[in-house]
């Protein structure tokens, strides 16, 4: 059974080995001991794992920033001053061979570089601390409504309403549309559509959420939205999650 790396960060010194699966941040190589920087996405802070290169047969070669590894050892005390724990190592087995040149290094690297390695970029501290931070303001959102009784209802993504006006829509179409099919007016003939009509990405769920909590009673909606509002800003997002509720035979009391 592996440990996650949050788990033994908290953990006092001792016990039996265990064993960790991650990926290798840094690796620093001195005469005798090779420091090994651990990160298995399950905190942002990584374990130090060091290895004795005079205790065992180990695959030093192949110990390069962004190899997969499991490391068996026991955890002891840090001599270090930037961690509590660190990890001897006993043994290691390379899970995934990773090239010299991997891109991404300990160095500080500019958002407009990740974007070019937008699938390594949630190994970064960075979107690795975004992703964990909206993963627990998610989990807050549901017990928020679950504790008070209220229902997650899920509405449609592709619509054909606009919700009142809400922004604007993109649009979303089988059609070829190098040469789609007209109408005797010249127009697009969406009745040879998927949907024999306009269809759109949803602006809002609340049409919908009217509708079930006029069965249900409170509900609410926590998905993807999107407008097509051409924007640079911070401001407008072309695609965000958003929360909804509805509430049926609710009254709101003002205050004279």
């Amino acid at each position: 059974m592996t440990e996650s790396i949050r788990d033994l960060l908290a953990r006092p010194p001792g016990g039996e080995p265990l064993t960790v699966r991650g990926w290798i941040k840094t690796a620093r190589d001195s005469k005798n001991v090779v420091f090994l920087e651990l990160s298995d996405g399950s905190c942002l802070r990584g374990l130090q794992g060091v290895i004795d290169k005079t205790s065992g047969d180990f695959p030093l070669d192949r110990l390069s920033t962004g190899t997969a590894v499991e490391v068996r050892g026991r955890l002891c005390p840090s001599a270090g001053a930037k961690q509590e724990v660190e990890l001897a190592v006993q043994s290691l087995t390379v899970l995934g061979d990773c090239p010299p040149d991997f891109p991404l290094q300990k160095k500080r690297h500019s958002f407009e570089y990740l974007r070019e390695i937008a699938h390594l970029r949630p190994r970064t501290n960075t979107f690795g601390a975004v992703c964990r931070v909206r993963s627990r303001l998610s989990y807050a959102i549901h017990r928020f409504f679950q504790d008070r009784g209220f229902f997650y209802i899920h509405t449609p993504i592709i619509s054909a309403s606009d919700c009142e006006g809400a922004g604007q829509m993109f649009s979303v179409t089988a059609l070829d549309l190098s040469s789609p099919p007209r109408t005797p007016e010249g127009g697009v003939d969406y009745g040879e559509d998927f949907f024999g009509k306009p269809a759109r990405l949803t602006v809002s769920g609340q049409l919908e959420a009217e509708t079930l909590a006029l069965a249900l009673k409170n509900v609410y909606t926590f998905g993807p939205t999107f407008r097509a509002e051409k924007s640079s800003t911070t401001r407008h997002l072309a695609e965000f999650w958003m929360v909804e509720p509805e509430m049926a035979f609710c009254d709101i009391a003002l205050n004279q």
